[in-house]
């Protein structure tokens, strides 16, 4: 076959190839020698989407960084740090008011647990453990907290770039879990700032930290709440933040956008030990005066009042006729204390403190300790449905008064309240033998072992005298009677609601 006669053969499949190499993408094409069609491929372009630059927290975090540190500690004895399953101390105190133990009990009921580094978990080795902290200064004074360097014997700071340090101990606050060591080294080291405000409820938070002994790790998440009360201790005031915090992160910073320290990280609410989203700072405002005053003198001194409260519930509020709910109304002023040596009596409300509102136990607390010891302040007090004002020149924080056994006799009933009573030997109250399931008193928290010494102000000494000052409250026609109760080494007011049929 000639070559004209090949060429006409070979049109229709030219064409059809032709066809399908537009189809696919063929830029060119052409026929060899042989009379076969060759294409030349050509591949389309990898996607690509234009898009705006998604938000990134890495311009804060790369500026941070070197200034959050891993902090090692070796102990002579079994440390309390970040490696188990230490949970807040749930000791109460004279200033706490009272609460703490009943709060547990339910919390943990729940299914709840406070989680706060290992006193009774195993370290991760023979007498360490590790934690988190921050420079706060270039001359190396480290931020952490007072659980993290509990009961330690040498303290190693090991940097973003793995060099490590050793450092001293300036100084411990356990009433607010705050501590600051010491490096000793020629370098200047990259610190932060605590931010002069206090962030605001959804703002974005970065943690930076050791977790589970890891090294820097960085999560993000933001502000959940303020003013968090978990039982940890008298000064609770926390930053509820929704970052991934877990074992090892304590006394690791939490920071704004600004790159600002705005709360010291602390504890974890968790069911498991792990992180479930919940997680509680120490704020910027409270960690930084601590911080100062360590600094400068290797400890905290407090004003110290002397007084054991509790919150003015509606319920209280209603039984002695007042119109507002808001206070610290004194369950017992401690023998020999400047409350006591300044007249306040038990059941006296604390609404003010040189003029400042004070809203509850936690703030009068805190309040308190804010004033240096053998200064005078100016208390609002409200006594019998009246304001006065009463100076007291504090003192300094003492320890509270142990307890003194009893005995009891006569067993006798309340069954209007669920209540089966006894005399007490000493006269000094009427002791709860057991309290009705299901009852008003039992739905208030009180207990057997209970000690009640007054009902609505008035005294009770024995069964009779406690029925009666019942009687005389549902006379009034009020809903409650304030039940003045003594319980272990501390003191409280019960609301418990009355039958007024």
């Amino acid at each position: 076959m000639n070559t004209s006669s090949q060429s006409n053969v070979l049109k229709p499949f030219r064409k059809i190839l032709l066809a399908s190499a537009l189809a696919i993408g063929v830029v060119g094409y052409g026929v060899g020698s042989s009379g076969i069609l060759s294409v030349t491929p050509s591949l389309a372009d990898a996607v690509k989407v234009e898009a705006p630059v998604a938000f990134s927290f890495a311009d804060v975090v790369e500026a941070v960084s070197p200034a959050v540190v891993s902090v090692r500690v070796e102990a002579d004895i079994h440390p309390a740090t970040d490696n188990g399953e230490y949970n807040f101390d749930r000791r109460s105190s004279p200033e706490d008011g009272f609460g703490l133990e009943e709060f547990f009990r339910k919390f943990q009921n729940r299914g709840g647990e406070f989680k706060r580094g290992p006193r009774n978990g195993k370290p991760r080795g023979p007498g360490q453990s590790q934690g988190s902290g921050f420079f706060v200064s270039e001359d190396g004074y480290v931020v952490t907290n007072h659980h993290v360097i509990e009961n330690g014997s040498k303290f190693i700071v090991v940097l973003d770039d793995g060099s490590e340090h050793e450092a001293s101990l300036v100084g411990a606050d356990a009433r607010t879990d705050l501590a600051v060591l010491k490096v000793e080294a020629n370098d200047k080291f990259t610190y932060v700032d605590f931010g002069n405000d206090r962030p605001r409820i959804g703002e974005w938070v970065v943690a930076v930290g050791n977790p589970f002994g890891l090294g820097g790790t960085v999560t993000a998440g933001i502000v959940s709440a303020h003013g968090r009360e978990i039982g940890a201790n008298r000064y609770d005031d926390f930053i509820q933040i929704d970052a991934a915090v877990n074992k090892g992160n304590s006394g690791g910073p939490a920071f704004n956008l600004q790159g600002e320290v705005v709360g010291i990280n602390t504890a974890i609410f968790s069911p498991s030990g792990g992180n479930v989203g919940i997680a509680f700072a120490i704020p910027a405002s409270t960690a930084s005066e601590i911080v100062n005053d360590l600094i400068d003198n290797g400890n905290v001194v407090r004003g110290w009042l002397g007084v054991q409260i509790q919150p003015v519930t509606p319920d209280i509020a209603e039984s002695l006729g007042l119109e507002f709910s808001e206070g610290a109304i004194v369950t017992s002023p401690q023998e020999g204390s400047p409350a006591d040596d300044a007249g306040i009596v038990s059941g006296d409300i604390i609404a003010a403190v040189d003029g400042k509102k004070i809203k509850g136990p936690r703030e009068l607390a805190r309040t308190i300790g804010s004033y240096d010891p053998e200064t005078t302040v100016t208390l609002e007090v409200w006594r019998d449905g009246a304001s006065e004002n009463m100076e007291v020149k504090l003192g300094k924080l003492e320890a509270p008064a142990t307890k003194a056994s009893r005995q009891s006799v006569k067993p006798q009933s309340l069954s209007k309240l669920g209540l089966q009573i006894e005399s007490l030997s000493d006269g000094q109250g009427v002791l709860v033998r057991d309290v009705e399931p299901g009852s008003s008193a039992e739905q208030k928290g009180v207990r057997p072992g209970d000690v009640i010494v007054a009902v609505n102000g008035e005294d009770v000494s024995d069964p009779m005298a406690l029925k009666k000052a019942v009687d005389e409250v549902v006379d009034l026609g009020r809903k409650s009677a304030l039940f003045h109760i003594k319980r272990n080494d501390n003191t409280l007011f019960v609301p418990i609601p009355v039958d007024q049929g």
